[in-house]
């Protein structure tokens, strides 16, 4: 298990790392700022699928341990288990924080610098640490 644990580890910080790097590199106007800020339609559209892909990725990666087959499926396989429903779980919360950093850039509309701020909020609670994994992979009473 801790093999996994560091490989969830690595992945949930170079996910952060990522997002980090966009917020430097735009900052110091190594890349461009607001781009497509002229562009309201595809803002607005953007900016609306956003917050249905944010907020529901936000309650589906808190909650998706919970669901009765994949708790099953983590008690009875372990490690196997862990990594896919792990990586499943920080892709969920991660890979759209990302997309919103780089999109609050590109449009420089806060709407986007929110939505990754929520997801950056949710992250604290789902910590890949070893015990955290060790817990989530036994029966509950």
């Amino acid at each position: 298990m801790k093999k996994v644990s560091k490989q969830l580890m690595a992945f949930y910080i170079a996910q952060i790392a990522l997002a980090l790097v966009f917020v430097v590199l735009f900052e110091l106007e190594l890349l461009p700022v607001g781009t497509q800020a002229f562009d309201k339609q595809s803002e607005f559209i953007l900016t609306a699928l956003m917050e249905i892909v944010s907020l529901g990725a936000a309650f589906l990666g808190l909650r998706l341990f919970k669901f009765k087959t994949i708790q099953k499926d983590l008690v009875r396989r372990k490690e196997k288990a862990m990594w896919k429903w792990g990586m499943t779980r920080l892709l969920i919360l991660e890979a759209p924080m990302v997309i919103n950093t780089l999109l609050y850039y590109i449009y420089m509309n806060t709407t986007f610098g929110y939505l990754a701020i929520i997801l950056l909020l949710c992250l604290p609670f789902v910590y890949p640490s070893l015990s955290r994994c060790n817990a989530e992979t036994t029966e509950e009473a």
